[in-house]
């Protein structure tokens, strides 16, 4: 790995500009909102089919930063995390006050805008709370539980602290996707699976000190609390249509959430150790992409095998990793999430390449069957 010097906190606002570019999506969703028609497409194209187009121009960046940066050297890359969540607040429900009552939109541009806008707070927002959610100041994880309350998915905090990162690339990690297991099957199974794991993660742990479920502790009666405030919200603001889209807006966002989950781990497992243990999870156990202009966008989430390898570590620190250490995947998450889409295209790109990430790092384990339903695999 290639390690770039540290930058001073002058130095390092242009070089966090490109993680900027998202504040971008705010202008161009309010031209969708007043001029509906073609703009509509805006959003989705200025999102994941612009910086596909960005990706092959610019190819991959893989220098990192000095993983001991300070963090006063950071300002400028949280900064961007910070301001999202207003940002993103006064785009949804201003947009949704703006069309249903100014009534210039046909219904199914109001259903299509408000697909678009669940693009940029699924891609966006969603992701800029899984940043924070990491983070050890209080204000920073109470932003993201505001940004997971708009898209009506609070408990993916507990879910992806309590459940994904402990038992990622394993059987009781419901967020895994399986080998040889379609998108298409894998998303309902997660909207139903992930709910039931982060409640129980959470009862389990006020079990552990004594306390029933119902505890006022529990995060899930702020998550409810929070999640209904917004419904409402939209309620006030749009009466009951304003409402459906405001759902709707969530469910794109979910949906564009589950995409990027499906492709991060597909086919990983790590290694049985008996006992129903595991070995330790290693960047081999996550999907890398190196390629610059996606990981713009999604502040190095394409890095993600160091994310799981340090997952306290900020955005602008986290580590690329080279083939010898960690899966590549052959494209940005724009392209693999389109190509999740489709089953047959998904299997033939990247079956090929599990396939491969067995023989390199577990050329020992010949009896993959147990593996692949999702069962503690047979002993060695």
């Amino acid at each position: 790995m290639t390690t770039a010097p540290s930058p001073t906190r002058s130095s390092a606002l242009p070089a966090a500009l490109p993680f900027w570019l998202s504040v971008g999506l705010i202008p161009l969703a309010w031209l969708a909102a007043i001029y509906g028609g073609w703009m509509l497409l805006i959003l989705p194209l200025s999102t994941w089919y612009l910086f596909t187009l960005l990706d092959f121009l610019t190819g991959l960046q893989t220098f990192n930063a000095d993983p001991q940066t300070e963090e006063s050297q950071l300002f400028w890359y949280r900064a961007v995390t910070l301001v999202w969540a207003p940002l993103q607040f006064l785009t949804v429900f201003g947009i949704l006050f703006y069309v249903t009552q100014s009534g210039h939109l046909h219904w199914a541009e109001e259903w299509a805008l408000f697909a678009g806008l669940g693009i940029v707070s699924g891609t966006i927002g969603i992701n800029y709370s899984h940043e924070l959610m990491h983070q050890k100041p209080k204000i920073e994880r109470w932003l993201a539980d505001v940004l997971l309350a708009m898209v009506l998915y609070s408990h993916f905090r507990s879910e992806h602290l309590l459940v994904h990162h402990r038992y990622v690339a394993t059987p009781r990690d419901p967020v895994s996707a399986r080998y040889n297991e379609h998108f298409w099957r894998f998303f309902p199974r997660v909207l139903r699976e992930s709910y039931a794991s982060a409640f129980k993660a959470e009862a389990a742990m006020l079990a552990r000190k004594g306390k029933p479920w119902h505890d006022r502790s529990n995060p899930f009666w702020r998550f409810w609390l929070m999640q209904a405030v917004f419904a409402l919200l939209a309620l006030a603001l749009g009466g009951v249509w304003g409402l459906f889209l405001f759902a709707t807006q969530a469910f794109w966002a979910i949906f564009q959430l589950e995409l990027v989950n499906y492709v991060e781990h597909y086919g990983l497992t790590r290694e049985h150790l008996g006992d129903g243990k595991y070995e330790h999870v290693k960047p081999r156990h996550s999907w890398n992409a190196a390629h610059k202009a996606s990981n713009w966008l999604l502040i190095n989430l394409q890095r993600h095998s160091d994310h799981h390898y340090k997952p306290d570590r900020r955005f602008p620190l986290l580590q690329n990793y080279e083939k010898e250490e960690a899966p590549q995947l052959p494209f940005g998450y724009p392209v693999m999430t389109m190509a999740a889409l489709s089953p047959t295209v998904w299997r033939r790109v990247m079956n090929p390449r599990v396939k491969a990430w067995r023989q390199q790092f577990y050329p020992h384990v010949t009896d993959w069957t147990a593996y692949n339903r999702g069962a503690n695999p047979l002993p060695r």
